[in-house]
């Protein structure tokens, strides 16, 4: 059976939470049953599915939000936090 689709936020919306340098702070939960980026007043919450080992989970994250942002994952890097839960991306719109 296939994992359902990641839930994903309106592109627009989420491209709202980038600033200005491009930086873009998450606050991220790996091993999650189901894969999700969720807008709240005062986070972006990234959940993946990949387990919180050798940087699985960090190139889940990158590849969450670069689908919900619509980029090639590419355009999506880890500035700060590789082994913590708060964590920085630069994306380059």
């Amino acid at each position: 059976m296939a994992w359902p689709p990641a839930l994903l936020p309106d592109a627009d919306a989420l491209r709202g939470r980038i600033g200005a340098d491009g930086r873009l702070a998450v606050r991220v939960t790996a091993g999650a049953r189901e894969e999700s980026v969720t807008l709240t007043p005062d986070a972006v919450l990234v959940k993946v599915r990949a387990p919180a080992d050798k940087g699985a989970a960090n190139a889940a994250v990158l590849a969450v939000v670069a689908r919900a942002l619509r980029l090639a994952p590419s355009r999506v890097s880890l500035l700060r936090g590789a082994t913590s839960r708060e964590k920085i991306l630069v994306v380059e719109l």
